[in-house]
């Protein structure tokens, strides 16, 4: 799948998945599922599929004090 590139807050989804992580914080699709898998915040599964609200996920981005390398 091609990489979005998001240019402003209005532009990321509703509802995020793996990929859409991937593409907002530039790292890989394994770092983006294990982000999602690790308890950071709020995730909802549907079916195999995990997905976190924009809310959630900005939330935690602008509060996340550590800088992974």
């Amino acid at each position: 799948m091609a990489k979005k590139i998001y240019t402003s807050e209005e532009d990321i989804p509703f509802v995020l998945t793996a990929e859409d992580i991937r593409d907002i914080l530039g790292i890989g699709t394994t770092s983006a599922y294990e982000l999602l898998n690790s308890g950071e915040f709020h995730t909802v599964r549907v079916g195999k599929q995990i997905r976190v609200s924009k809310k959630v996920f900005l939330d935690w981005l602008y509060s996340s004090k550590e800088v992974a390398s």
